[in-house]
């Protein structure tokens, strides 16, 4: 039995020597460089609006006020904030706002995004706003955003901090009645989306079952438990 069978961590990796065998170390360096990129990467927001306008789906595409790459990485307290220009596009009220945002991996958004609400939006009911693109954004920009549409839920769709074998996995964060100030213990999140991780119908099925609790407990974060028996059962 090869216990390399059962993970994808680096674990049994040989010897040569005192050190790593060559292709065990150049496999390494493969997934350091790759996690590097994942972060490095800008989110391609022509190539984002362009799936969601093939769907049919409205969109808006704001801003945070991270004015570019490094700046963002580097405070991330700007990445929380919309930028000046954005805020005026954001008009109405809505019940649930999606929000796409990079975060720490743009191309976990790209792969994995457009695909998840494939599997969401047709069984939510209620009033949809557009769907936010946010560059340089972070998880509490969606507080902002659900405040200045007055909506009940926002939910967050960003890509995650990258590891060494999962350079491309997204999270959802899920807030009720979001404003600025949320704390992080006042949302539910969902995470490792990816082929080699949650599929889109069990991510689908969590953040649905998310929805609806908090509308009826109207709340969500540490009050708010996942029922297992019941997502199966659902």
């Amino acid at each position: 039995m090869n216990l390399r069978d059962f993970t994808p961590a680096r674990v049994d990796m040989g010897r040569a020597g005192h050190s790593l065998p060559t292709r065990e170390l150049l496999d390494f360096q493969l997934a350091h460089a790759k996690a590097r990129d994942a972060v490095h990467t800008p989110l391609d927001v022509r190539l984002l609006a362009a799936e969601l306008r093939e769907k049919k789906l409205e969109f808006v595409t704001l801003a945070s006020a991270a004015p570019d790459r490094i700046t963002y990485l580097r405070r991330p307290d700007l990445g929380r904030q919309l930028s000046h220009e954005s805020r005026p596009r954001l008009t109405g009220a809505c019940d649930v706002v999606f929000i796409i945002a990079d975060g720490l991996s743009a191309l976990a958004v790209h792969r994995h995004s457009v695909p998840l609400l494939d599997h969401v939006l047709p069984r939510l009911d209620g009033r949809i706003a557009p769907i936010a693109i946010v560059e340089q954004g972070r998880v509490a920009i969606g507080d902002e955003i659900g405040e200045l549409l007055h909506a009940q839920l926002a939910i967050v769709l960003i890509g995650e901090r990258p590891g060494l074998s999962s350079p491309d996995s997204m999270g959802i964060y899920v807030t009720w009645q979001p404003r600025i100030g949320r704390t992080e213990a006042e949302r539910n999140c969902i995470s490792n989306i990816r082929a080699e991780g949650l599929s889109y119908p069990a991510a689908a099925q969590k953040l649905l079952f998310f929805i609806n609790e908090a509308r009826r407990l109207k709340l969500t974060g540490f009050a708010l438990k996942e029922d297992s028996g019941r997502l199966l059962s659902g």
